[in-house]
């Protein structure tokens, strides 16, 4: 029987790489994986290089002009990229909770997601805080307020690093699972059959009821506090949430190095294809087509906006998940970089990207070209910054 070839190996040697457990350490590693989490930090840095200058939410810099084209690109982007961040994560976790334990597997979690937030959100947006405090006439001293006002009142600060807080509470809930559910809940996934278009197409048409459902209550860029803690754009959660339970059984069912290539591929179509339609009222004549999607509440609109984004996550999921794998299973040396430094760009390019916006307030420029300019220099100084960073020692464990 011939052999399919797909990429650089062939179907049969796919298969035998497909019995090691993702990020086996052994050569295992799946380094298109890790190109996917590199595109998806570039992805972020580019999307909070253009927060001042379109349409969106709360900014720390604010531009007085503003280019509606961008609105598109962030709409696209909160559509699907943190979801396949979550979904990555979420097929990585019970490999990690088999190898270690669940005593190691929490400690490692605390250490590489709890230090961060706990560093970030005290000594570092605390003091940002104070100083919003005083510009807004408030006159306690830095003490009461980080004890009695940040501490114990308003709620700490993390900024980007929500995405961190999550998983965080993802890990420790799976730990819970495997603790209560024994084999049963560790077999989660095993042998279950490879999702095809039908799966695919369900799983979108549940994620976008129950998205529509939560948004009749809360909207696209309204913020919440889950458990008075951690911070929460709940319209997006049945998504993240949805996602990392996916990631689990394609862990357990090996389906990232086993879906097919011409699924993955026709759900890409879909994917860029729903894109389009949003990109399309970035055109010149897209101040004339019809308002068709709503960010919350109850209506037509709404609901499709809940359908299109769900068709858009699915898609985009599925297929640059097969891409990346068809494509990158031998990423370049610029790809390698980007991958080795994603969680530290992912940490550290807030404030390369928020010095440079600070740096052209006041410029007479257009706002896509200094849209252009922070995205230009921001990319190359996150790398540079996370790689310095990873050099200190200790910062590996972290990083």
């Amino acid at each position: 029987m011939a052999t399919l070839v797909i990429g650089a190996r062939t179907e049969v040697e796919r298969r035998t790489v497909a019995g090691r457990p993702i990020g086996d350490r052994d050569g295992g590693r799946l380094l298109w994986i890790d190109a996917v989490r590199g595109g998806l930090a570039l992805l972020v840095v580019l999307h909070h290089a253009g927060q001042p200058y379109g349409p969106g939410g709360d900014w720390p810099v604010l531009e007085a002009v503003r280019d509606s084209a961008l609105g598109p690109f962030f709409a696209v982007n909160a559509s699907f990229f943190m979801g396949l961040f979550f979904l990555i994560s979420g097929a990585f976790l019970p490999g990690a909770y088999d190898r270690k334990g669940g005593a190691a597997f929490l400690r490692d979690r605390a250490l590489r997601l709890g230090a961060p937030l706990l560093f970030f959100g005290l000594a570092v947006f605390g003091p940002i805080a104070f100083l919003e405090h005083r510009q807004e006439g408030g006159h306690r001293g830095f003490w009461g307020f980080f004890l009695q006002d940040y501490l114990g009142g308003r709620g700490v600060e993390i900024g980007h690093l929500w995405f961190l807080a999550h998983l965080l509470v993802y890990a420790v809930a799976y730990a819970a699972w495997r603790r209560v559910g024994g084999r049963r809940a560790a077999s989660l996934g095993a042998g279950w059959p490879m999702p095809g278009n039908r799966a695919l197409l369900l799983f979108a048409l549940a994620l976008a009821t129950v998205t529509y459902a939560v948004r009749l209550r809360f909207p696209i860029d309204r913020w919440d506090r889950l458990l008075g803690v951690v911070p929460a754009e709940v319209a997006h959660l049945p998504q993240y949430a949805g996602l990392v339970v996916v990631g689990i059984l394609a862990a357990r069912g090996d389906w990232l190095r086993r879906f097919p290539t011409a699924t993955g591929m026709a759900w890409l179509r879909v994917g860029l294809a729903a894109a389009g339609v949003r990109y399309a009222y970035a055109l010149p004549f897209g101040d004339r087509l019809p308002s068709i999607f709503a960010e919350g509440g109850a209506g037509w609109r709404a609901a499709l906006r809940s359908g299109w984004e769900a068709l858009l996550c699915v898609g985009l999921c599925a297929g640059l998940l097969v891409l990346a794998r068809e494509r990158l299973e031998r990423p370049g040396r610029a790809w390698r970089l980007l991958a080795e430094n994603a969680y530290g760009v992912y940490v550290m390019h807030i404030w390369v990207v928020v010095a440079l916006q600070f740096g052209l307030v006041g410029v007479g420029l257009p706002p896509l070209v200094k849209f252009a300019l922070v995205s230009l220099a921001g990319i190359p100084l996150s790398i540079a910054v996370s790689a310095l960073i990873l050099r200190l020692p200790g910062a590996r464990r972290l990083l």
